[in-house]
Parts: structure tokens; sequence; C-alpha cells
């Protein structure tokens, strides 16, 4: 499975790179803003410092503003991903920019259907939001193991983005699910090493240490 960070923080990002814990990026409107930063900036220095894709958000709403704007993204590095909002325009300038060659993010996915269609449009990656829909009361998991069936099913090639991850446990169920790629937060990505076992033997081991009066330095 690969790993996406969901962040715009620059020195977060690199200490998971760092590690080879990071395969690509994804960003979005709200993480820009909360970032503080220019969007064009910002996602130019995520580029340079991660190997993989990097989704950066078109935030126009009709088709022809859309693929305007995800030729100005791509144009920041080869490895931009153009993130569009699954939307009927969104699909349209799915289409053109995956024609021209171009890495697309379909996201704000929630339904198979969806998910069937922005395949069929071209797309790169398709990203459903497993948190959103656990917020209502539905399984998000759920979805992302239908659309795993359908993509099988017929052989498509649109990577399965498992999005709105919340927790570590998400990232276990998207694994066992067989999503190719999840993106989460980095403290989300960073609890996984977390295990109260693993606390409790460690704290043993170093109380038994101490009774030897021994130093490796």
């Amino acid at each position: 499975m690969k790993f996406f960070v969901d962040s715009a923080d620059v020195p977060a990002i690199k200490e998971l790179n760092d590690l080879g814990m990071v395969d690509g990026v994804t960003t979005n409107p709200s993480l820009i803003l909360k970032s503080g930063r220019d969007i064009l900036e910002v996602t130019r220095e995520i580029c340079a410092l991660v190997a993989g894709p990097v989704s950066a958000e078109v935030v126009a709403l009709t088709a022809n503003e859309m693929i305007a704007e995800g030729r100005k993204l791509a144009e920041i590095a080869e490895n931009i991903t153009v993130k569009v909002p699954l939307t009927w325009d969104g699909l349209k300038a799915c289409k053109v920019l995956s024609g021209e060659g171009k890495m697309v993010n379909v996201t704000l996915c929630f339904s198979v259907n969806q998910a069937i269609l922005a395949a069929k449009a071209g797309a790169t990656f398709i990203s459903p939001f497993v948190g959103r829909l656990d917020d209502i009361n539905m399984d998000g998991m759920e979805l992302i193991s239908d659309i795993r069936q359908v993509y099988d099913n017929y052989g498509y090639e649109t990577q399965i983005l498992a999005a709105s991850i919340r927790t570590a446990n998400h990232i276990t169920q998207a694994a066992l699910i067989g999503a190719d790629v999840v993106t989460a937060p980095p403290a989300v990505i960073k609890a996984m090493v977390s295990h109260p076992l693993t606390d409790k033997g460690l704290e043993q081991f170093m109380k038994d240490w101490a009774k030897t009066g021994q130093k490796i330095l």
C-alpha cells in the first residue's frame, strides 16, 4: 500500500519522507488555509521534497475554468496531480486533463456510481471519503470494498485512494480491503506505531536493564 500524507505542513511531510513513509502528498483548500501560505509556493516546495504524486486542487466550478487551473497547477512540477471534484464539470475536466497526460485525482467520492464515472473519465486516482461517511452513520470502508470489487471486475486502472482517514484502524482496514493508496494526516500515520503492549514491554525491559547496573556506552 502507498502512503500519501494529507497535509501542507512542509516540516511534518519532511519528517515522514526522511523515514521513507511518504509515497505522495494530498492537499486541498482547507489544508492550504491551515498552512497560511501561498498555494503555488507551498505546493512547489512539497513537489521538490517528495518524489511521488502531489495532489493540488482546483477551486473553479466550471469545466473550462477547472481545465485552465489544472494546466496552471501542472506547470509547478512533473509530479503534480490535478485534483478535481466529483461533479459533472469535474469529470469533463478530468477527461481533458488526463487526455493531455496529466495525473488527475477525482475527490469527494461517496458512491460506487461516482467511482465508475471517474474511472471511465480517465482518473488516475479516485478519493472515497471514509471518515465523512462514518460521520453520517454510513460505513466508509464498505464503500472502499465495493469500489475495489467493481474495479477488479472490469479491470479499471484508476487507483483507489482512501481519504478522510481519521484513525490508524482506518488504515488497517483499507489495507485489508486492498485500497491502492491511503492518505492520512501526519499524526494518524505516526499513531500507527503505538500499542499498549509495546509500551508495557519496553517499560519492563528498562526496569530489568537498570537492575543489571550495566551500560552499553
